[in-house]
């Protein structure tokens, strides 16, 4: 089905996130190690490293509301019973965070729209070229992340309804 196809493809991105994790530490420990042993230092090298940890963090947040490892407070819901857990996991999902990655989803395209027109490369003298790929994550991680959303919602209210 459709959505198990979509959970699949989250997953994927979350291997993805979880080799570029790897990826940011060797990047990191490259770039100290030229900074410390050679005193070189690159924009382009600390642009990648931000770059890399934008890809994970943007992306990285469908995967996370697919294992449910998402920050909550836990003070009283740790205590509700599950069909109420699922109440307000069904409530959150319908009332905040999918009209909230379907706002950011809308408003980040003419943003990325306005970055590639221009081919925006970063103001920084050795900065990376193609800007407009790092920004072309936001709206394709909001998108992925209100997939996982109308998922989630559909869980919710087939247990609430299996009682």
């Amino acid at each position: 089905s459709l959505n198990i196809m979509i959970e699949k493809i989250i997953q994927k991105v979350g291997d993805f996130c979880s080799w570029l994790s790897f990826a940011l530490v060797i990047l990191i420990t490259f770039d100290v190690f030229l900074r410390y042993v050679f005193n070189f230092s690159s924009a382009s090298l600390y642009e990648l490293e931000w770059h890399f940890f934008a890809i994970i963090f943007l992306l990285g947040s469908s995967i996370t509301l697919q294992k449910d490892e998402h920050v909550r407070v836990d003070v009283f819901y740790s205590k509700f019973s599950e069909k109420k857990k699922q109440i307000i996991n069904l409530l959150g999902n319908v009332f905040f965070l999918l009209p909230f990655s379907l706002v950011i989803f809308y408003t980040s395209l003419p943003f990325v729209e306005d970055s590639l027109s221009i081919l925006e490369s970063s103001p920084d003298p050795g900065g990376l070229p193609y800007r407009f790929i790092i920004k072309s994550i936001i709206p394709i991680s909001f998108l992925l992340l209100a997939l996982q959303g109308v998922i989630n919602i559909l869980k919710n209210l087939k247990k609430i309804s299996n009682g």
